[in-house]
């Protein structure tokens, strides 16, 4: 059992699949890939690297715009996919990690290994903020047609408070990596595109 890949061939064809849906404009396939480039870039700085991994390609598994539970159904997902390939304690870690990309949020582990894993992981989920104005604004634009069953008064509303909440943050990134490589470009990136949404 333990020399079986956590997330084999089988599984990312499954989860594919689940990213390939149409209505998916930012929240599909190329999400993940990006994450799984990061999660490369940083493997020397990761306790399980194959836990991170894991909950890369689940965390986005559900996804309904409409939905105030994507993230709890992502984890159960992945606990439902992942029983037997691991054990209790490291689903758990994988499950918690998910349920945090909800509130971007550390989940409060006792261990410092694990706590350092779900701060990498939740800063590789948030990096397109930091990305360069072009990708940032075509991330912007995809993540609105995702939601565009919202009236703009709506979505203006709305998105402008998800952005003051992020930059009201004395940190958007939590960790030292990521604070330095994208902070500064995604404050940049967020406030201007909360200019143009007020």
């Amino acid at each position: 059992m333990e020399n079986e890949p956590l997330i084999d061939d089988a599984l990312k064809t499954e989860l594919s699949a689940l990213y390939a849906a149409e209505e998916r404009h930012y929240h599909g396939l190329a999400h993940i890939e990006a994450m799984l480039a990061l999660a490369r870039d940083y493997q020397g700085e990761l306790d399980d690297p194959e836990a991170v991994e894991a909950a890369i390609w689940f965390h986005d598994a559900i996804y309904d715009s409409r939905a105030k539970d994507n993230e709890a159904q992502s984890a159960a997902l992945a606990e439902q996919k992942l029983a037997g390939r691991t054990d209790a304690a490291r689903l758990k870690r994988i499950s918690a990690m998910i349920l945090a990309t909800a509130t971007h949020q550390l989940p409060p582990f006792d261990d410092a290994a694990a706590t350092r894993d779900a701060s990498l992981f939740l800063d590789m989920d948030l990096s397109i903020l930091g990305a360069d104005p072009v990708a940032f604004d075509a991330y912007e634009r995809a993540v609105r047609r995702e939601y565009g069953w919202v009236e703009e008064p709506m979505w203006r509303a709305g998105r402008g408070a998800v952005l003051k909440s992020f930059l009201a943050r004395p940190h958007i990134f939590l960790t030292q990596e990521f604070r330095q490589r994208f902070e500064p470009k995604a404050r940049l990136n967020m406030a201007r595109s909360l200019e143009t949404l007020t």
